[in-house]
Parts: structure tokens; C-alpha cells; sequence
């Protein structure tokens, strides 16, 4: 069977970090974790010797000409974003989308392929900090900032950063199987699969203080029983607060209402249920808080854009015949 090709693009200035995480994902044999044996090609933009923005210069073996083979084409960041993508990358990347190949934009990648004319009309993110440099200057593409990446068929853009992970390791999951991309997650000590199911969330952790006030306790004291009955007056009484103080504090530090950050832990309790235990979804439903599995279906769709019993089929270790990828799993 003919090996996979994936060509990540390198080009000058490259932050070494953004291109290492195609290599990691697809760069060594991973045949004995399920995977196929990938034909990695680095592709440069130019010719010659290719310099990073860390100071390290690397010898690029392919040029472009790799993307006419390539299954699927990696553009793991970019520069200039404000400068029209050159000629011959552009119809290179043009070329591959025509004929059938994944195109992916990392992080800053995506204003590349949106450079090339390939998310007109289309669903994209880019690091959140660049997100409406990127809807200014290519208005007519469809822009979510609150995702870690979106897969929309044959193109696929990620967040910043860690979220490039997060997207390679779909593209292994939805490509060669969830327990493949489990044991590539452990090998490589990374979370399988970070909150949010389907919908891939970023999540807005509490900010932890050496010497947390009666605020911050019981906040915590909520994240421990998100199950239980949480009122927002209880909780500011809680707090030693007037319900108008805490909300205004809690809008202020947390960035939403506590209506939304307590469904949030709710839908988070009930995720940890329907991976680890094979309670009803009606148990699951009363015991994450919501009352009822109509709730809590409407609360996933809405969160998740999944129903409770499909993200247990696909990350239940508790279930015959599914795989559980939990972040409690990313260490084996």
C-alpha cells in the first residue's frame, strides 16, 4: 500500500516551534501505534537555505513541487499576512485543493490559504489574537475565534499554538481511527482530546491566587458539586457579596455570566459521567445538575454540537466497543 504523502510548507522566518508540530504528529514511524508509515516531505516556499525566527537555519529537501503529490498539505503558521500570497505558492496550493488533498492552516497558516482563495465563503479560525486582522482583511470568510480548530471537509484551520496539535491529532483520529489517535496522544504525552467533543471549546479556567478570598472559594466550592443546586444568590451569599457586586465581579474576571460558567461545569461533570460510568443518560442528566435528559441534550447541542449518547459512543471507556479519549487519558 502506497505511504500517506504529507508536505508541511516551510519559508523564511519560520518559527521552528510552529513547523516541529507536523513533524511530531507525522514526521517519525508511528507504525506501531496503528498508524501508516507517512512519506513526511518539508517543502520550502523558496530556494536555497531557509531561516527561522529562533536564529536556526535548515536545509529544506523539497520545493514546492511536493504539493502536486501530497494527500495532505500542511501549512503550519505564516508571515506578512498582510502581503498577497506569491504566485507559485498560491497556484501550488490551488492546484492540490483541486485534485482532492486536505488542506490544513495552522494558526497563523490559515491567512495563507485564505491568501489563495480557498476559504471564500467558508468556515475558518487563526490564533484569536489575529482573528479580526483576518475578517478585515478577507471578509467574506466565516470567522469562529472561540474554537480550537474547524474541520470543514476538505480544508481544515486551527487555532494558535497547542491548538495545531489539537488539529493534527483529528486529522489522525478522523483519518485512521479514534485508537490510533489515542495511542499517539499517549506517546507523545499530549491530551487525546481536549474539552469540548465535537465542538472543541477553548476553556476559560479560574485564575488561582496564592491567598484566595471568600470570591475564589466559592467559586471552587461550585466546580466541586456542579451537581448540585447553585443559585446565584447562594453562591454571593457565599461569596459575602450582594448579588449586583458578584455578578459585576464575576462578569469582570471570569468573562461570562454565571448562568453560562455553571452549565459549563455541568456539561463538563456530565462529560466525565458518560466517558467513565455507564449510567442512563437520565442518571447522568440528574446527577450533572440538569433534571432532565431533554436538558441536558439541549445543553450539549448547544456546547458541544453532539448529543450525550453520540459523544459516549465515541469516548466511553465504559461502553463495549468505544474508545474513551478523555484529557484524564493523555498519560498512560
Amino acid at each position: 500500500m502506497k505511504s500517506p504523502i504529507i508536505a508541511a510548507v516551510a519559508f523564511d522566518g519560520i518559527s521552528p516551534f510552529h513547523l516541529s508540530v507536523p513533524c511530531l504528529v507525522f514526521g517519525a514511524d508511528r507504525t506501531k501505534l496503528g498508524l501508516p508509515r507517512f512519506d513526511f516531505r518539508v517543502c520550502a516556499t523558496e530556494e536555497g537555505t531557509i531561516h527561522t525566527d529562533a536564529g536556526l537555519s535548515i536545509v529544506v529537501p523539497y520545493g514546492l513541487s511536493a504539493l502536486d503529490e501530497a494527500d495532505i498539505v500542511i501549512v503550519p503558521s505564516w508571515k506578512d499576512l498582510e502581503a498577497p500570497v506569491a504566485k507559485r505558492f498560491k497556484e501550488a496550493l490551488q492546484r492540490a485543493h483541486r485534485r482532492g488533498a486536505l488542506i490544513v492552516g495552522l494558526c497563523l497558516g490559515t491567512f495563507a490559504l485564505a491568501g489563495a482563495g480557498l476559504l471564500a465563503g467558508r468556515k475558518a479560525t487563526t490564533h484569536w489574537a489575529y482573528t479580526d486582522q483576518l475578517q478585515a482583511l478577507h471578509p467574506d470568510i466565516e470567522i469562529d475565534a472561540d474554537v480550537l480548530y474547524i474541520d470543514d471537509g476538505d480544508i481544515i484551520t486551527s487555532a494558535g499554538v497547542a491548538a495545531g496539535l489539537d488539529c493534527c491529532l483529528h486529522i489522525v483520529r478522523a483519518r485512521y481511527g479514534a485508537e490510533a489517535a489515542l495511542r499517539l496522544a499517549r506517546h507523545v504525552v499530549l491530551s487525546p482530546h481536549r474539552q469540548g467533543g465535537q465542538a472543541q471549546f477553548i476553556e476559560r479556567p479560574l485564575a488561582s491566587t496564592p491567598n484566595a478570598d471568600r470570591f475564589t472559594h466559592a467559586l471552587d466550592q461550585v466546580s466541586a458539586t456542579p451537581g448540585e443546586a447553585h443559585s446565584l444568590d447562594s453562591v454571593a451569599d457565599v461569596a459575602g457579596l450582594t448579588r449586583r457586586t458578584f455578578t459585576r465581579r464575576f462578569q469582570k474576571t471570569i468573562g461570562t455570566s454565571f448562568g453560562d460558567w455553571l452549565a459549563d461545569q455541568r456539561v463538563a461533570l456530565a462529560q466525565r459521567l458518560l466517558e467513565q460510568t455507564d449510567k442512563s443518560i437520565d442518571m447522568v442528566a440528574f446527577e450533572a445538575g440538569f433534571g432532565s435528559a431533554t436538558s441536558l441534550r439541549q445543553h450539549f447541542a448547544a456546547r458541544l454540537r453532539t448529543s450525550p449518547m453520540q459523544y459516549r459512543r465515541e469516548f466511553s471507556r465504559a461502553v463495549p466497543g468505544t474508545v474513551y479519549s478523555g484529557a484524564a487519558s493523555a498519560i498512560a
